[in-house]
Order: C-alpha cells, then sequence, then structure tokens
C-alpha cells in the first residue's frame, strides 16, 4: 500500500501543495513580524521588497501576512463546511439509497437544490441569511450536502443487493448495523473522493463570497476579501490580488489533485490502469 501510494504522483504532489497551504496557515504568527490588520498609511502601496515581499495594500498593511493570516479563516470555513456536508451527507444518503419511501420525497429537494447554480444560490442564501462567516458556513452546507447525498445514495443502491448484506440480514442484523458497519465501509471510496473535491469547492465558495462583501467582514483577511481591496489597485499595484489568488489555486489545485489520486487509488478499475501503465 505505502508503495501504491508513493508512486501515486497526483496523490503525492497534491499532498505536497496542501501541506505547505496548511504550514503557513499554522505557522502564520512564525512567519511574519507584522500585524495583518493593522494600519500604516506612510507605507501604502509598496512595492514587493526584502521588507515586504509581497508589497502592501492602500492601507500600508503587509499583504504577505495578510496572507498568511487569511489563509487560517479560508481553509477554516471550508474544513467545517466540508465536514458538515459530510456528516449529513452520509446520514441522508444512507437513508435515501436504503429506503425507498424516504428516498421518493428526499430526492424530490435534493433534484431542487442543484438546479440552480452553486454560486448563484449561494448568493441568494447570504441575502436570506445576512453576511457573516457563520451564515456562509451554513449555505455551504445546504449547497454541498446533496451532492455527497448522491454519492453515498448511489453507492448504497449499488451495495444493498450485494450477497453479504443479505447475509446479515438473515442472521438477524437490524437496518442500523447493516447502514453502518456493512454498507456505509464499502461506501468510502467515492465519499472520500468527493469529500477532497467538496473542500476546493468550499474555498472557492468562501472566496467568492468574502470578494463580494458577503464572507468574513473587514477588516479581517480572507483570501477574497483581500482580492476585493485590490480590484481597485489592478494596474497600479496588482500584487494586492496576485498573491492571495495564487494561495487560492494552489489550495485548489492541491486539493483536485487529491481527489484524483485518491480515485486511482481507491478505485480498483482505474487502479489497475495506472499499475499497467
Amino acid at each position: 500500500m505505502f508503495k501504491r501510494i508513493i508512486n501515486n504522483r497526483l496523490l503525492i504532489f497534491g499532498i505536497s501543495l496542501l501541506f505547505i497551504v496548511f504550514s503557513a496557515a499554522i505557522f502564520a504568527p512564525f512567519l511574519t513580524n507584522y500585524d495583518p490588520i493593522e494600519i500604516s498609511i506612510e507605507n501604502s502601496l509598496l512595492a514587493m521588497s526584502w521588507e515586504h515581499p509581497f508589497g502592501t495594500d492602500e492601507l500600508g498593511r503587509d499583504v504577505l501576512t495578510r496572507v498568511l493570516f487569511g489563509a487560517k479563516i479560508s481553509l477554516w470555513v471550508g474544513a467545517v463546511a466540508t465536514f458538515y456536508s459530510g456528516i449529513f451527507g452520509v446520514l441522508f444518503g444512507l437513508l435515501s439509497g436504503y429506503y425507498q419511501t424516504f428516498d421518493s420525497i428526499f430526492s424530490r429537494l435534493v433534484d431542487g437544490l442543484m438546479v440552480f447554480p452553486g454560486l448563484i444560490m449561494a448568493i441568494l442564501l447570504m441575502a436570506a441569511l445576512g453576511p457573516s462567516t457563520k451564515n456562509v458556513i451554513i449555505a455551504m452546507i445546504i449547497l454541498y450536502t446533496p451532492r455527497i447525498v448522491r454519492v453515498v445514495r448511489s453507492s448504497v443502491i449499488q451495495i444493498k443487493i450485494e450477497d453479504f448484506v443479505d447475509a446479515a440480514r438473515v442472521i438477524g442484523a437490524n437496518d442500523l448495523r447493516i447502514l453502518f458497519i456493512h454498507i456505509l465501509p464499502n461506501a468510502f471510496a467515492p465519499l472520500i473522493v468527493q469529500v477532497a473535491f467538496g473542500f476546493a469547492w468550499a474555498i472557492l465558495v468562501e472566496s467568492g463570497m468574502s470578494f463580494l462583501g458577503l464572507g468574513m467582514p473587514a477588516p479581517t483577511p480572507s483570501w477574497g476579501n483581500i482580492i476585493s481591496d485590490g480590484r481597485n489597485f489592478v494596474y497600479s499595484a496588482p500584487w494586492i490580488m496576485l498573491f492571495p489568488g495564487l494561495a487560492i489555486c494552489m489550495s485548489v489545485m492541491g486539493l483536485n489533485f487529491i481527489g484524483d489520486g485518491l480515485r486511482d487509488f481507491l478505485d480498483p478499475h482505474l487502479r489497475n490502469v495506472v499499475s499497467r501503465e
């Protein structure tokens, strides 16, 4: 197994990218001596230098410091939203795939939520709930849970007709034991891949919401509102938008590579193809 992981270049590259981003977020207080919200007008819009490697913004705040501390917010919001989406998605996906009556009702709700584009639906939810970090997380949970429900539901429908499930039912196992002991462990492979992609999607949505002023309120830094602050200086000080944008790209690329690598690693058909190549 370890050899297969090492030979999976997508997975290793994705983990490496994400490790860099997470390390920067965790050790942000030790990587910079500046305050991310302290205003210093005399240092406004300074170009990149040894003193300010990523330059400064219109209020004289160090962009490197704001990107490092903004990583905490963006990654934390994305992780929390993905975690709860996974919990609710697994629960409702198991029920929907196992009980046909529940599925006939709940699937209509899932279909309705998936009709609208994600970002537009997020904007509508934020308009109803109000701009705040908590409401951004709630909106993302509402939006991404149906996708995980679909993945888990399809896996449960395939697994529940297998012989080992019938055998468990014959020896007297109740539905709860069958769902969580026999079916759920066999549905983990597509679920883990979907969660990795969901984390990347959550980072993008949080950044988009913050860019529109619906996420983390100023002056607390997040990648989205740093880019929003720099859009008026795109020609005179492009570094304000460049570096948080690169941080978003790096995180999303890492998570997508991890998702693709896990798919190749966990899917036996794709694994055989990769091994032959």
